[in-house]
């Protein structure tokens, strides 16, 4: 059986989203992020990614984290790869150029999009939009998402979908980097096609089932 180590609150949520989609049991440890925790070595902390237990699986301390027997997979983006793939059916990529065009897209998002969506994220989470120093950061960040999500955008109103026509594995990677920006006001109705599609894929029931988890979790 499939192991995932994280929360809920962490970029597992796109790991647990396709569990739910595939229906698949697997066991689950709950990994806090270090930096959440006042004291990460203190004797009575949560285990969390500074721990020794943690670390000897991940080295590079960070969530998440997949184990298949003695196979250990980080990367989140990846591990949904490797799970659609090793599950088969129609989230998975049909073909070699399936395959090829998940992964690019996978790469496009992770590099292009997700570093400007996550820190619009961030600021608009503690507030910092609300000052002139970070207002002026959101705005830049903003603006350097254009470019990708015109891209984006025209490849949904085109295509529907991220590859193949379907709902696969690579509308959740991509669903999921988008989120981080979605909380940006106005932002995606500038794009009209991510906009319809993000809310289809999050009206999902195994989205829906995922993102209940994650509110239950501590902030």
């Amino acid at each position: 059986m499939l192991t995932i180590y994280g929360v809920y609150r962490s970029r597992a949520s796109r790991n647990f989203w396709l569990m739910n989609e595939l229906g698949l049991e697997f066991d689950h440890v709950p990994v806090i992020q270090a930096y959440r925790l006042p004291d990460p070595a203190a004797e009575d902390a949560p285990f969390n990614t500074l721990s020794p237990g943690f670390v000897a699986i991940s080295p590079a301390g960070a969530v998440p984290v997949l184990r298949d027997g003695d196979f250990v997979l980080s990367e989140s983006l990846a591990m949904n790869l490797y799970i659609a793939r090793k599950a088969g059916g129609p989230l998975a990529p049909a073909n070699d150029r399936e395959t090829a065009l998940m992964e690019q897209w996978a790469l496009y998002g992770m590099t292009a999009i997700e570093p400007h969506a996550l820190q619009i994220m961030f600021a608009l989470a503690e507030g910092r939009d609300k000052t002139p120093e970070g207002a002026a950061g959101v705005a830049d960040r903003v603006a350097q998402l254009r470019r990708p999500l015109t891209v984006l955008n025209a490849h949904l109103r085109d295509h529907g979908h991220m590859v193949g026509g379907r709902f696969t594995v690579a509308d959740i990677n991509m669903a999921e980097i988008v989120r981080y920006a979605q909380s940006a006001p106005g932002l995606l109705a500038g794009y009209p096609a991510i906009d319809a599609w993000l809310g289809a894929c999050q009206a999902r029931p195994a989205f829906k089932a995922m993102w209940e988890r994650r509110l239950a979790e501590p902030a």
